[in-house]
């Protein structure tokens, strides 16, 4: 009980730090995204035990460059697609070959187009019409926490059937598809009772979709990473809940296509 009251105040500390950047202002979001990216590269190092300063000075730069509205868009479509395509391995290796290969040039890739081009992506997003939307990513921000908690509690009350054991043994499949409902539940309530009226019940029910199954994806890749350093969590700032990378794994995959396809339909709306 103590565990559950614990890891609960955690979650809400969190969940409070977030939604009060958000609606500050646009500059306190990035700050503390750019925090949290710090936090997360650093267990992300210990976890393919790579050390040095290389990586920080390519985030700072990264978010000094890329994580505001004032930007190259060349830059940032190289960016995209460079790091949709690094997503796209990190699918095959976990999907078809169940490895990640840790080779020290490979480790940079990660680095950069996997941990770092995600939390840009997520710096990003509030800015796909321009000025700064902190509705949209509240709303994704929702969703993910949404799916986390159906995927647990449906896992946990009626899961049977191993999604990928071998790499995550307590996920299930009817803990995923759990999720994905509470997911597209979400999306309906964000929809109905939020101002943002640009965007339509099937973008809200498409983005739940990508969302979950790109959350739940990078959740597997998270939980690779883990096993092959041979530990339970990232880090253990957050009690209960273990490191920041073990809270934003998801998102930070799911991040960048989420970017790409609110692109596509401003696009073509």
């Amino acid at each position: 009980m103590k565990e559950v009251i614990v890891r609960l105040l955690s979650g809400v500390i969190y969940i409070s730090i977030i939604l009060f950047s958000l609606f500050m202002s646009s500059e306190w979001y990035i700050t503390l995204l750019f925090i949290l990216a710090i936090i997360t590269l650093n267990e992300f190092l210990k976890l393919i035990k790579l050390k040095g300063t290389i990586a920080y000075i390519i985030l700072a730069t990264s978010f000094y460059f890329l994580g505001n509205e004032e930007i190259n868009s060349v830059l940032i479509s190289i960016l995209l697609l460079a790091t949709i395509l690094i997503n796209l391995f990190l699918i095959r290796d976990i999907m078809v070959f169940n490895r990640i290969s840790l080779l020290k040039s490979k480790r940079y890739l990660y680095i950069i187009f996997y941990i770092i081009s995600g939390f840009i992506f997520l710096a990003l997003i509030p800015f796909t019409n321009k000025d700064f939307e902190p509705q949209i990513i509240l709303g994704i921000f929702i969703l993910a926490w949404t799916n986390d908690t159906f995927a647990y509690l449906v896992g946990k009350g009626f899961g049977k059937r191993k999604l990928m054991e071998k790499i995550s043994p307590k996920k299930t499949i009817e803990g995923f598809f759990g999720g994905m409902v509470g997911a597209l539940f979400a999306s309906f309530i964000f929809f109905k009772f939020t101002s943002i009226t640009e965007y339509s019940l099937i973008f809200w029910l498409f983005l739940a979709l990508l969302v979950s199954v790109l959350g739940t994806i990078g959740d597997l890749i998270q939980s690779k990473f883990k096993r092959l350093a041979g530990v339970k969590d990232s880090g253990n700032i957050m009690p209960g809940h273990g490191g920041v990378y073990d809270r934003l794994d998801s998102i930070i995959f799911a991040g960048p296509f989420i970017y790409l396809f609110i692109i596509i339909i401003n696009y073509v709306s």
